[in-house]
C-alpha cells in the first residue's frame, strides 16, 4: 500500500509543479519591427511575464512561461522555426531556472542559423545576485560578437531595487518597463541583413 501511494505521488507531483509554474503566455507584436519579414521573437520565463505587453508593443512576438529552462526555450525556437515564424532576431531571456551551459548557447546559434541574430539577456539569480550563467552568456558574446547581441540585465539593473519584488528576481511594474527597454535595444537587428558588431547594452 505504501509503495502504491509513493508511486502515485511520483506521478502527480510533476504535474502539480508544472501547474504551479503557469501556462505559456504569448503576445503578438503590435507593430512591425522588421518590415517585409518575420517579427523578432523573444523567449522568457516568469521574469519576463510582466513585461510581455511592453515587448509586444515594441514589435516582439513575446513568449514566456514560468519555470522555463534554457533547454525548453530551445524547444520554443524549434516550434516557431517549424511554423516558419522565426524572424531575423531571436532574443532569449532565460537562466532563472537551473543553469545555462555553453552547449545550450551553441545549440541556439545552430538552430537559428548563421544568417540570424541571437540576443542574450544576462540573467539575475534569485536574491538579486549573479552566477556562472551570467559569465557564460558574456563569454559567448565575446566569442561570437558578430552573431550575438548582449543585453546585460545584471549591470543595467544594478542598484535599482524598486524594479524588483522582495525575491530580487521578479519584476515590479517599473522593473518590467526597464526590462523591456533593455531588450528593445536589440530591435535594430530585427531587420533582415542587419548584423551586430560587438553590440552590447548598456554600453
Amino acid at each position: 500500500m505504501v509503495i502504491a501511494i509513493a508511486a502515485m505521488t511520483a506521478l502527480v507531483t510533476p504535474s502539480l509543479a508544472a501547474a504551479g509554474c503557469g501556462g505559456v503566455e504569448a503576445k503578438q507584436p503590435k507593430r512591425s519591427a522588421n518590415p517585409g519579414g518575420g517579427p523578432p521573437l523573444v523567449i522568457g520565463d516568469s521574469v519576463m511575464v510582466l513585461a510581455l505587453s511592453n515587448l509586444a508593443h515594441a514589435g516582439y512576438l513575446a513568449d514566456a512561461q514560468g519555470c522555463r529552462q534554457f533547454g525548453q526555450g530551445l524547444g520554443v525556437v524549434r516550434k516557431y522555426k517549424r511554423k516558419g515564424r522565426l524572424g531575423h532576431l531571436v532574443v532569449i531571456g532565460l537562466g532563472a531556472d537551473l543553469t545555462i551551459s555553453a552547449k545550450n548557447i551553441r545549440t541556439a546559434l545552430h538552430l537559428i542559423g548563421p544568417k540570424r541574430v541571437l540576443g542574450l539577456v544576462v540573467p539575475r539569480e534569485l536574491g538579486g545576485g549573479t552566477s556562472s550563467d551570467a559569465r557564460r552568456v558574456r563569454a559567448a558574446y565575446k566569442r561570437w560578437p558578430k552573431r550575438i547581441v548582449l543585453l546585460d540585465w545584471v549591470r543595467y539593473a544594478k542598484g535599482n531595487h524598486k524594479w524588483f519584488q522582495p525575491d530580487g528576481l521578479h519584476l515590479t511594474y517599473s522593473g518590467a518597463d526597464a526590462y523591456a527597454r533593455l531588450i528593445d535595444r536589440a530591435l535594430p537587428y530585427a531587420n533582415a541583413g542587419k548584423s551586430p558588431n560587438h553590440a552590447h547594452f548598456p554600453r
